[in-house]
């Protein structure tokens, strides 16, 4: 599940999760700068998990465990796990873009190329979803969005322009994390198309575990399930992280930060977790960065920054004015 995905729900919930602009609790804070910094470090411990644990095998463990523990915190939290007879088509569709598609396309693609370079392609769902919100719920298309659209294409030429030199080589792990920002960002889309009563929490349990069925059922018939045993040090440690951290600890973050921050500051925060992903990806990984990395990044975050954090700065400056 997504971070993006948690601020979509119905009014009820909406309004539970957006306080007053002026409550920023300290707390808020520290949970904020923790997620940033600990779904960033997501990506090179994830590479190090899958250079010996295969795809299917590893993303069916890691959705049940999160689905399972997010649904667990729910029912301690006396909040119903019963989903009403209504949502069951939307939340199997949006599972199948918010789950299946980004956890399959962005575990094969960073697998196939630098951590920290799959981080950068990965957040741009939310220029991806700008476009996308116009074409599904007819939403404008200002210039903004196309503005953020142009930034992220060139911050992806520039990533991944040098590497289509190479005659009959396709650069296949940006094509995956590509096609998982975009998965990402039409179940994005979709999650605002459909009106919801789950508690937030449950909601992300249930696309999980939803989305767990057809990848589990995918990994027995691959059959390539690695032996415990014979796993490195290394794998099972960077494995236990991404289970913990990112599927439970971070997932539960995000929806706290989002009850207790405004969309914005939530969003600002997203900004940061490709630059912790490509500077955790060079030092766990010695993976390079130059140039071209912080060029494209910085593209990237500026489409960002275009498209989420602008329009919702300008009108309280001009208030504040």
């Amino acid at each position: 599940m997504s971070p993006e995905n948690s601020g979509l729900t119905s009014p009820e919930n909406s309004a539970r999760l957006s306080p007053p602009a002026e409550v920023l609790p300290p707390a808020g804070f520290a949970l904020l700068a923790a997620l940033s910094l600990l779904w960033g470090m997501n990506w090179p411990f994830m590479k190090i998990a899958l250079a010996e644990i295969p795809v299917w095998p590893f993303r069916s463990l890691s959705l049940i465990v999160g689905g399972c523990a997010l649904l667990s915190i729910t029912a301690l939290g006396g909040r119903s796990l019963r989903i009403p007879t209504q949502e069951l088509r939307p939340l199997l569709l949006c599972a199948l873009f918010n789950i299946v598609g980004w956890h399959i396309f962005s575990a094969y693609g960073v697998s196939l190329m630098a951590a920290g370079r799959a981080s950068i392609i990965a957040f741009t769902m939310p220029v991806w979803a700008a476009v996308l919100g116009g074409l599904v719920l007819r939403e404008r298309l200002t210039w903004r969005r196309w503005f953020g659209l142009a930034l992220g294409m060139a911050g992806l030429a520039v990533l991944i322009g040098p590497d289509l030199g190479g005659l009959g080589r396709t650069p296949w792990g940006a094509v995956f994390m590509l096609g998982a920002a975009i998965s990402w960002a039409l179940g994005v889309v979709l999650m605002k198309r459909f009106t919801w009563s789950l508690p937030v929490a449950a909601l992300a349990g249930w696309q999980l575990l939803l989305g767990a069925i057809p990848i589990t059922l995918g990994a027995l018939w691959i059959g390539d399930w690695p032996d415990p045993a014979a796993l490195s040090r290394e794998a099972l440690a960077a494995t236990a992280y991404v289970l913990i951290v990112p599927m439970i600890f971070c997932h539960w973050a995000w929806f706290k930060v989002v009850s207790l921050f405004p969309a914005v500051i939530a969003a600002i925060g997203t900004l940061a977790i490709p630059v912790v992903g490509v500077l955790s990806s060079g030092l766990v990984l010695d993976e390079p960065i130059g140039a071209r990395e912080i060029l494209a990044l910085a593209l990237v975050c500026a489409a960002l920054a275009v498209v989420l954090v602008l329009p919702a700065i300008a009108p309280r400056a001009r208030r504040n004015s």
